[in-house]
């Protein structure tokens, strides 16, 4: 099948549109403890949050406990730092640096008392 111009012209508009990664943190508002992500996708992260809270299944497993306890409206999300990934960059390059800026927000939550789900 071949590809109109227009096609041709949405694929490309695709293909260069600007990719934003963030951190994104989960937490129990009830025991205060936080899953901390590194989402290339944070849209698609906060969709499979609601997803989970909307059926009451736990968002990562190491949480499952909680989210029987409290359930899931005890959980809130939040983006906590967004980065562009840069045009010359690879996917694992990004996700990489990615990771390190959750990390670093580790470091910082943790230095403030926060509790981690692992």
């Amino acid at each position: 099948m071949a590809r109109t111009e227009h096609q041709k012209e949405l694929l490309a508009a695709y293909r260069e549109r600007p990719i934003t990664g963030a951190v994104c943190a989960v937490t129990d508002t009830v025991s205060g403890r936080t899953l901390l992500l590194a989402s290339p996708n944070p849209a698609g992260q906060r969709n499979r949050f609601q997803f989970a809270v909307s059926t009451d299944m736990p968002l990562h497993p190491a949480m499952a406990a909680d989210w029987r306890a409290h359930g899931g409206a005890a959980f809130t999300f939040t983006q906590l730092e967004t980065l562009e990934k840069k045009p010359d960059q690879t996917d694992r390059q990004f996700q990489e640096e990615l990771e390190l800026l959750r990390d670093i927000w580790r470091e910082r939550l943790a230095a403030e008392g926060k509790e981690f789900y692992r």
